[in-house]
């Protein structure tokens, strides 16, 4: 009866890191809409504010998931996968509060085209994201775990379209900006934008592990 005890409720950390995948699209698409209010301080500050929520909320399903690893005796998957995943996924909001918390300390004073472009792309990450995890319980289908895979090789394109967009930008950059101050605040902000589709990369690498090793 004891052992029974110890036995997990199939299904719990998958149900973890869909909430958690929610809570990383939802932060992805406030930190979008601060972007595009960004030259209303009102707007800005709420939204801002939505992207701290989202990210405080993540916190709490990753350490609720770190400890269901200590006190659960069978899991669904490896628990270095479990364990990798969910914190993979936690540096992609924390990456999202931490450009936002970047562009109000440096007190940028416009939205470049540049940035709007890198944050397209990671709001389309992390909503790739979101999806992928939602297929992680049924990766005996064939046809899900294909979808999965496809699903990591569109984030890979994203990522590699990030990687783009950020040597243009820098280029464009470093080429016609004379305030330097201006220069360095933008440099950092296209820096920690483009660092949150390689996060969402390393999500979908672990994930393709994942699914080749379970599929």
């Amino acid at each position: 009866m004891f052992f029974g005890k110890l036995l997990p409720r199939e299904g719990n950390f998958f149900e973890m890191f869909n909430e958690h995948g929610t809570h990383i699209a939802e932060g992805a698409r406030s930190f979008m809409a601060m972007v595009q209010h960004y030259s209303d301080p009102v707007l800005r500050e709420q939204h801002a504010a939505a992207v701290g929520a989202s990210e405080r909320n993540a916190d709490k399903v990753t350490a609720e998931v770190n400890r269901a690893l200590h006190r659960t005796f069978i899991t669904p998957l490896d628990r270095e996968q479990i364990h990798g995943l969910i914190n993979a996924m936690d540096d992609i909001l924390d990456l999202l509060q931490d450009s936002s918390e970047v562009m109000s300390l440096y007190d940028l004073q416009h939205m470049s085209e540049d940035v709007v472009r890198l944050t397209e792309i990671s709001v389309r990450c992390c909503e790739r994201v979101q999806h992928v995890v939602t297929l992680l319980p049924r990766l005996k289908d064939a046809a899900v775990a294909e979808s999965a895979l496809k699903t990591c090789e569109e984030i890979d394109r994203l990522e590699s379209d990030a990687d783009r967009v950020m040597r243009s930008a820098m280029s464009r950059l470093f080429r016609e900006e004379v305030d330097t101050r201006e220069l360095i605040k933008l440099k950092a902000v296209y820096e920690h934008l483009e660092s949150i589709s390689d996060r969402c990369e390393d999500v979908a690498n672990l994930v393709e592990g994942i699914v080749l090793e379970n599929s």
